[in-house]
């Protein structure tokens, strides 16, 4: 256990970063989810729809430093090509 004030301080503010943090993935992973699931379905339309809602939280969760920059580019771009596949 911390002694000093700041210490304290700061283990507070880190458990208070873990939980947005945390929170913010389980959100990203649930947009990401409902892309998947309409895949699953194979209705193109709520696919479209879901990937065009999920990636600006994708992207959001990047500038957010909870995902890294390639790893949202990467998510977006097989999710993308799945749908068009489907589309097609």
């Amino acid at each position: 256990m911390p002694n000093i004030a700041s210490a304290k301080k700061r283990t507070r503010t880190t458990a208070k970063r873990t939980a947005i943090n945390t929170a913010r993935k389980s959100r990203v992973r649930g947009f990401i989810r409902k892309v998947e699931d309409a895949l699953a379905s194979g209705d193109a339309a709520a696919a479209k729809d879901a990937l065009k809602v999920a990636e600006p939280e994708i992207m959001r969760g990047v500038s957010k430093g909870v995902m890294h920059k390639n790893t949202g580019a990467r998510k977006v771009s097989r999710l993308s090509k799945r749908v068009a596949k489907l589309s097609k």
